[in-house]
């Protein structure tokens, strides 16, 4: 299996994973790669790019999960946040939407991962390619990308 540019940089940081493949569809999302990889959906994480007052950051919240901007704003020290614009969040990360990752971004943006992935020892994200998920330690996910662990999860 090919490597993408953050199984490149797991790999250069001694990171143990295993990368797998789905499928890809555009309006499948993280949803449809953990149903495709039989993966539970509260244990593959969305990687998100989004606009923290003047900033941009990953938020990396559960498939079953809706970001709360409130939320990620307080953890980021920002006023307001929303996601980003797509074509803003390609030109930062050097990624595709759909294939959006923390891992071997272009720009090295701040990354706040949703408290629930401290529920896993292992969690899954992209790859940093279409059709491309990555399932790590989420300590080593942490450890990498120097994530701030936060609430980040909408009230249903």
């Amino acid at each position: 299996m090919s490597e993408t540019r953050g199984t490149t940089a797991l790999r250069r940081a001694g990171i143990e994973h295993r990368l797998m493949r789905y499928a890809y569809t555009a309006d499948g999302g993280a949803l449809q790669a953990a149903a495709d990889l039989g993966v539970e959906p509260a244990r593959m994480f969305k990687s998100l790019v989004a606009r923290a007052g003047d900033e941009l950051v990953f938020a990396l919240v559960a498939a079953d999960a809706v970001l709360s901007p409130k939320k990620l704003a307080v953890a980021a020290g920002a006023k307001h946040s929303g996601l980003a614009d797509p074509r803003e969040a390609e030109r930062a990360t050097g990624y595709q939407v759909g294939g959006i990752s923390p891992l071997g971004s272009r720009k090295a943006l701040r990354v706040f991962l949703d408290t629930s992935a401290e529920e896993f020892p292992r969690i899954c994200l992209n790859a940093g390619n279409r059709g491309h998920i990555v399932e790590v330690a989420t300590a080593d996910l942490a450890r990498l990308t120097g994530a701030t662990v936060a609430d980040l999860r909408a009230v249903a």
